[in-house]
């Protein structure tokens, strides 16, 4: 059984082991909580490149005593001006693919927001230097990382999908089938993160580096280039929020999903269960997710292109609305249409009490397959989210920025607590917040425990075609009955799937005291001192 960790320094939190220590060691150095992340993000890139990348876009909620609100950070990418509707017509396809150059059609934003949390967090005392912040990463890629088996899995799983795609098979089939432990070096990234060490994290979008980078673009066939790279900018913005009695929530705006994750749990709070994990708790958050999907799914995209702000649905008016539509006894039909994706979340707290909820992602696993061969970047294909129809609501328009499922969570609780959470999974993002967050705050439940029970997933992942709810088997035998019997259409999943993501959560507790949590779904761990 595993049991939360307590420290009172420093914690970081990561679903790979290395990449916490990473973040960890840069806190005992005297580093603050950005710059951990920063250094864990790093090394997550590196020894995770299954599931995340510096070849794509990242998201960030920081908060630290004394300021008002969390602050927001946007590593999001624009579709280059090239990605157009006319233009992909040009290549002969009908639709934007998934895979290869084509998928590779926004600029890479996660390497921008690092640069903007460590601006940010500029006068909270002498910097670290960037090189320190990007040495272990660098190490792993150059030394080499020993594999996971959930990497060995998606490898040989994703192997035919590859087919073609530049780079793929040459860094991570070039000895045949990968087995757990096998050693993976990336002699290419490693060179690139001592180059941004070096030359500062600017570098990435504009001047030499930056200059390489659009040149392996242009050579592989994507339409991202040297203007798109040097025109990108992260933006900081303030976080939605929702108040709720177990605290105010906080999440990021459009075009993320945060404000999904926020809907479930206000409705949800407006028809709270008795108890946890009970037939009425997993029923609620389920058809509170239908309501909140049922809103993104006709109005969440780029925020310059929404009918309406995001944080109406966050008023009175409209949440009453959505609860009044949920049947406490009786599921609502489905499915609609879903969104994939993977990615990592990484949260960390330094002793002064600052403290940061981040996640990354590539897209799907291994993104758009598409491994830069000067640089060693594998590049993200989240604008295969873009559709070439002009009148769908993410239509493709160049500098139009993607829709993300990406959503890193924070929460200030009634009692002092500060929380950090969040997770891997695409559509099951938002839906595993739920979970935990209910668990924990909603319910008083142990942290840990609010991440190992078992979870459950509304619909498909992409490449998928089941749209049932998904439960993890450990699962009450009599609460899947009651499920069954309101109309759920149920698949069974194993104990501890990780179709169900890959969480974790960090509370900061009144005292200074420092409480983590990591799942074991992943091969993660709590890093503190």
């Amino acid at each position: 059984m595993l049991h939360p960790r307590f420290a009172h320094r420093g914690m970081v939190v990561s679903s790979h082991h290395l990449a916490a220590q990473a973040g960890l060691r840069v806190l005992q150095g005297g580093g603050n909580a950005v710059e951990a992340m920063v250094a864990a993000a790093a090394a997550i890139s590196v020894v995770y490149p299954h599931m995340n990348g510096i070849g794509g876009d990242g998201f960030w909620l920081i908060d630290a005593p004394g300021w008002d609100q969390p602050k927001a950070i946007m590593g999001v990418g624009r579709a280059a001006q090239a990605a157009t509707r006319e233009w992909y017509t040009g290549q002969r396809v009908d639709a934007i693919p998934g895979r290869g150059p084509l998928a590779a059609n926004t600029v890479a934003g996660t390497i921008s927001g690092w640069d903007a949390a460590l601006r940010m967090a500029a006068d909270w005392g002498e910097p670290l230097p960037l090189a320190r912040l990007l040495e272990d990463a660098a190490y792993y890629a150059r030394d080499g990382i020993p594999v996971t088996a959930a990497h060995c899995t998606d490898v040989i799983g994703k192997a035919d999908q590859m087919d073609g795609v530049p780079g793929w098979h040459d860094l991570f089939m070039a000895g045949g089938d990968p087995r757990p432990g096998d050693r993976l070096k990336q002699p290419a990234m490693a060179e690139t993160l001592e180059t941004l060490g070096r030359d500062g994290l600017d570098s990435f979008y504009r001047g030499p580096l930056a200059e390489r980078i659009a040149a392996d673009l242009a050579a592989v066939g994507s339409p991202v280039s040297a203007d798109d790279m040097a025109n990108h900018q992260a933006m900081e913005t303030a976080p939605l929020s929702v108040a709720t009695s177990a605290g105010i929530l906080y999440n990021t705006p459009p075009p993320t999903q945060g404000l999904v994750s926020l809907i479930i749990l206000a409705l949800y709070d407006r028809m709270r269960a008795d108890a946890a994990d009970s037939f009425d708790h997993v029923h609620r958050l389920v058809e509170a997710t239908k309501q909140a999907f049922l809103v993104r799914d006709q109005h969440l995209t780029d925020p310059d292109y929404m009918d309406r702000p995001a944080a109406d649905w966050l008023g009175n008016g409209p949440l009453s609305e959505m609860t009044s539509a949920i049947n406490p006894a009786v599921a609502l039909p489905w499915p609609q249409p879903m969104n994939p994706g993977d990615t990592v979340w990484l949260g960390a707290v330094d002793q002064a009490g600052r403290s940061v909820s981040f996640i990354h992602s590539i897209y799907w696993e291994f993104g758009s397959g598409v491994v830069l061969p000067g640089t060693g970047i594998q590049w993200q294909n989240r604008g295969s989210s873009f559709s070439l129809d002009p009148g769908a609501l993410n239509a493709l328009l160049p500098g139009r920025l993607p829709f993300h499922t990406n959503n890193p969570a924070l929460a200030r609780l009634p009692d002092g607590r500060v929380m950090l959470y969040g997770t891997m999974g695409g559509d099951g993002q938002p839906q595993t917040q739920s979970a935990v967050f209910s668990r924990y705050a909603m319910h008083g439940g142990d942290l840990q425990a609010a991440i190992t029970a078992p979870r459950w997933l509304l619909g498909r992942r992409w490449g998928e075609e089941a749209t049932a709810l998904r439960l993890e088997g450990r699962m009450d035998p009599a609460v899947i009955q009651s499920l069954t019997n309101a109309g759920h259409e149920i698949d069974l999943l194993g104990d501890f799937d990780s179709l169900l993501g890959h969480a974790g959560a960090i509370v900061r507790h009144a005292d200074g005291r420092l409480e983590g949590a990591t799942d074991p779904r992943a091969d993660g761990t709590v890093a503190a001192y």
